[in-house]
This record gives C-alpha cells, sequence and structure tokens, in this order.
C-alpha cells in the first residue's frame, strides 16, 4: 500500500524540524542582523559607528577565518540536528493504534487508541500553509493523551485524517488509495516526490491551498449548512464581556483624571487599549471562513483566515451540548454553542475559544442545523419544537417540568425558566433568565446522576439535580427542583441512561451489527434495594 495508514513506520515532511525550531531560526538571524546592521549603515551612507561590535574584535585580530569555520561547524551541528531529529520522529497507523516514536537522547513513544479518538485536527499555520505542509492532531479520551503529527504534507494529511477515521469506525474492507500523484509517489520513509515540481505549479499548488475552503469536498458537502456574516462576526465580538469591562474601566479612567489625578493615568491605559484592539482583532480574525458540515465520518468544523484549522468529531464523542445566549445577544437573536468531549485539541477554536465552541455565534435556525448534525436522528419537528421552547419559553406548559413556585425564594427571577425534559435518549435542562442556556446530555453518554439537599432545600421540599460527562464548558445540574420530582428525574435519567448504553453502538459507527461486541447486560439497584 502507499498509503500512510498501512502499518509501516513513516517519517514526517522533511521541513518539519525547520517548522517546528522556526522561532530558534529566527532568534539567531535576529542576533546576527542586529550586529551587522551598524557596519551596514557605515558601508552605505558613511555614519561612523560607536562602541565595539564582535565583527571589529573578529577584524582587529585577523581571526576571520576561524569565525567563519565556527560559524560553518555551528550550522553543521543545527543541520545536523534537524536531520537526525527528522529521521528520529517516525509514526505508524495500525488497524488498533496511532503510534509516534520521537527523540535523540531521551527516546519517546505515544500510542493513540482508535477506539478512543475524540476527534481528528488539521491545522495550518500560515508560514507552513506557503509549503504546503500541515499539523494532523489526534485528540485521544485521557489527559495529555493527544498524538500530534508536525508536518505533513497537506494533501497527504488529509488522506491520512480519513484513513484514521475509516479504521476507528470499524470499517473492516481495506480502502483504495487515493489516485493522487503525491500519494503515488510516496514511498515507506519519504515524502519526496519522484520528480520536483515545476517552480510554476508549485505556486499554483500552494495558491489552491491558500485559498481552498477548509471542508474537502471529496470527504463532505462543499456547503457548509451554516454561514456566519462578517457583520455579524464583529458585532458578537463587540457585545461581549469584554466590552463591558473595557467600557467600565474607560469610565472609571475619566472619572480618576477628571478629579485631579495625574496624566500617567491615561498613559497606563494605553497598553490596555493596545491588547483591547488585538484581542477583537485576533477573535475577528480566527473565526473567518467558518464551515461546518456532516461527513460520512461525524462533524467537520473549520476556520480561520491565515491560519486554518478543521476538526473532524466522529459520531458517539459528544458527551453534552450547551446552547447559551448571553444578554447583549438577545436583541440580535444570537446563540452559542459549545460541546464537551472526552478529549481536547491543544488549538484554540473558533473565536479564539477554546476547540469546544462548536459555532461561535448564529441565529436559532443556525442552532437547528448544528443540532442535527451533531445528535443525528434527533431532528423530527415535535423535538425541533421542544428544544425552540428549551431556549426562548419562559416557564410554564411548555413540556419540561419545572420547579414549583416556591422555588422563588432561592431563584426569584429564574425559577419559571427551571426544569428538564427526556426524549430520545435525550435529557434536556433548561434554566437561566439573564443569560439564557439549554444543556442537552446524550444518555448513553452520562457518566453518573446526582441529587442533593442542603438544609434550606429540605425545608422547602426542594432538591438539587446534576449530570456528570466529562469536563468541559458545559455544566448539566439544575439548581432547584422539587424534592418529589427528584426522584422521578434520578429514576428516569438512571433507567434512560442503561438503555440508550446498551443500545449504542456509535464506537465503531461502520462496523456490521453482527460484528459489534455484545455488551453486557447492567443492573440497577433501586433505594429499595430490589435489582432489576
Amino acid at each position: 500500500m502507499t498509503t500512510l495508514a498501512d502499518g509501516e513506520w513513516h517519517r514526517l515532511h522533511p521541513a518539519s524540524p525547520l517548522l517546528r525550531g522556526g522561532i530558534f531560526i529566527v532568534a539567531v538571524l535576529g542576533f546576527i542582523i542586529a550586529n551587522l546592521r551598524e557596519r551596514l549603515i557605515d558601508v552605505f551612507f558613511g555614519v561612523p559607528r560607536y562602541g565595539g561590535d564582535p565583527i571589529d574584535a573578529i577584524l582587529e585580530r585577523g581571526v576571520v577565518g576561524w569565525a567563519l569555520l565556527a560559524v560553518a561547524v555551528v550550522l553543521v551541528l543545527i543541520l545536523a540536528v534537524f536531520y537526525l531529529s527528522w529521521r528520529m520522529h517516525t509514526f505508524r497507523v495500525t488497524g488498533e493504534v496511532v503510534e509516534v516514536r520521537s527523540g535523540m537522547l531521551f527516546r519517546s513513544n505515544r500510542r493513540a487508541r482508535l477506539d478512543r479518538i475524540q476527534g481528528v485536527n488539521i491545522v495550518r499555520p500560515f508560514i507552513p500553509r506557503l509549503i504546503g505542509a500541515a499539523k494532523l492532531e489526534v485528540s485521544v479520551a485521557g489527559q495529555d493523551a493527544n498524538v500530534q503529527l508536525a508536518y505533513l504534507g497537506s494533501t497527504l494529511a488529509d488522506q491520512l485524517r480519513r484513513d484514521i477515521l475509516r479504521l476507528a469506525s470499524g470499517l473492516r474492507q481495506q480502502a483504495v488509495p487515493a489516485p493522487d500523484a503525491a500519494l503515488a509517489q510516496t514511498s515507506r520513509l519519504s515524502h519526496a516526490p519522484a520528480s520536483p515540481l515545476s517552480p510554476a505549479t508549485a505556486a499554483a499548488d500552494r495558491a489552491r491551498d491558500l485559498f481552498a475552503p477548509e471542508l474537502d469536498p471529496d470527504a463532505a458537502p462543499p456547503e457548509s449548512v451554516v454561514r456566519i456574516p462578517p457583520g455579524r462576526l464583529i458585532g458578537s465580538v463587540v457585545f461581549s464581556g469584554f466590552t463591558v469591562f473595557v467600557v467600565l474601566a474607560g469610565i472609571a479612567l475619566i472619572v480618576g483624571v477628571t478629579a485631579g489625578g495625574s496624566d500617567w493615568l491615561l498613559v497606563a491605559f494605553i497598553p490596555t487599549l493596545i491588547a483591547s484592539v488585538s484581542f477583537y482583532f485576533t477573535r475577528v480574525i480566527k473565526s473567518l471562513r467558518y464551515s461546518i458540515a456532516g461527513t460520512p465520518d461525524g462533524v467537520r468544523v473549520g476556520f480561520g483566515l491565515l491560519t486554518t484549522s478543521n476538526e473532524t468529531l466522529p459520531p458517539g464523542r459528544v458527551h453534552a451540548i450547551g446552547v447559551s445566549q448571553p444578554l447583549l445577544w438577545r436583541p440580535f437573536g444570537w446563540w452559542q454553542v459549545r460541546i464537551n468531549t472526552a478529549g481536547h485539541s491543544s488549538t484554540q477554536g473558533a473565536a479564539g475559544e477554546a476547540n469546544t465552541t462548536t459555532l461561535p455565534v448564529g441565529t436559532l435556525a443556525d442552532v437547528a442545523r448544528v443540532l442535527e448534525l451533531i445528535l443525528p436522528g434527533f431532528d423530527s419537528a415535535e423535538q425541533q419544537a421542544l428544544i425552540e421552547r428549551g431556549l426562548r419559553s419562559k416557564g410554564g406548559d411548555d413540556g419540561f417540568t419545572n420547579a414549583p413556585r416556591r422555588a422563588a425564594w432561592l431563584h426569584p427571577f429564574s425559577w419559571r425558566r427551571t426544569g428538564y425534559t427526556v426524549v430520545g435518549g435525550i435529557a434536556l435542562l433548561r434554566r437561566g433568565v439573564i443569560s439564557r442556556e439549554l444543556v442537552l446530555v446524550p444518555l448513553a453518554r452520562l457518566q453518573s446522576v446526582a441529587i442533593s439537599q442542603g438544609p434550606v432545600t429540605r425545608m422547602l421540599r426542594l432538591a438539587s439535580a446534576r449530570l456528570h460527562t466529562v469536563a468541559g464548558p458545559v455544566s448539566a445540574y439544575l439548581g432547584v427542583v422539587a424534592a418529589a420530582e427528584a426522584l422521578v428525574f434520578f429514576d428516569r435519567i438512571a433507567s434512560g441512561a442503561i438503555s440508550s448504553a446498551q443500545s449504542d453502538t456509535s464506537h465503531h459507527w461502520n462496523q456490521p451489527i453482527q460484528d459489534q461486541p455484545t455488551a453486557a447486560q447492567p443492573t440497577w439497584k433501586q433505594p429499595n434495594g430490589v435489582i432489576e
């Protein structure tokens, strides 16, 4: 096989050491330029230099030859280290794991089991994009368990992602290698093509990579199901909590200066102003060209203008979904969608947020499209109407089991909107009146469920409930619920989680049903001691 998923050891892109150690190279060049700057000024403009520099000392002592030899030795050592680093950094993809070996003095071996993969992310920083390279990161459940391949050829990275997801899906038959010229020329331990491309062809390839959409037409529909206009994107960043902080800081500064404060306060505010502009610029640039679409191997999210990123979330890897609306977004009808997954990419997501931000800003219709992708099968008209009521309803008889009136003693403003329901193997928790939020938890992914009472809630015949999922930005809890209803909630969630886990096969979404292992039948012990 000529693909990178043939179980053999392969090496990274030949320029990987240079791309990973680029900061060091820039620092060395900066040191050299700083020492040559005054000499160049003297040569071209006749301006005298002040103070000695290393070059003057070398010329005066007549050790130019030795200096050049030392520079040559350093350059050879750097090249030798880079070459050995590249030679010793190998990887392979088998039917069970993605394995990476690296290190010269201290060897490292990292393995990512395919059945624990939470997502595959391809990041294309601006400089590597110019030479057609990309970084592939495999997110795995566990603390600091991710595996990175930095860097691969851009086309090879796309192909390898498809291979990894295909193997993780449980698909048994071998895929036919893509008829790509670069792939056809790939050998076991090298990515160099058999014949070099012409400069015009290479330039055309780089231009195509720079302006190509993040969604691969061969692996996903070319059109994203959601488009974020630049105006909405800029507005979502401006109408944020950070803007409130900047405005309050500006008001405090003006009041301080007006009250007779020193002018140094204005000077101290300049760094804050520069940081604020940088914050807004970065947030907008990172979210441009946002796209989200479904693929045979999961949901693919792409974004970025200069540095681009696109991540594929395989089915069954989303443990909780949170749809929220900050107060400043309410007049515009904007919402944000975030998720909890067992593994997290080290690369920031859209809008500079964590990579758990699936939709940085969108309308109610955009939210519905995103939820259809994340929760396949949960897209009937009744379920969509239930989600809309969970987002916008003020409470009452709307399909949710809401908190009783006495909960107003603890939550005077939000008790009407605090409620839950369970439908289609999904638990929906609604809360918040200033910042509205709806949390959806697939019961097949649930870790545990808990209800609790404190002295005050016990006196009011209330309780609180929490669904435990993997760590992430989404918290699935209800601050108040009737004590009697809490027992019903506990039983519905627990029994629903068991039945959903028994029927769930999303961890091997392409494996035939007859080939899938049968899970052991769990038992559930009721509070009265009866085991079902």
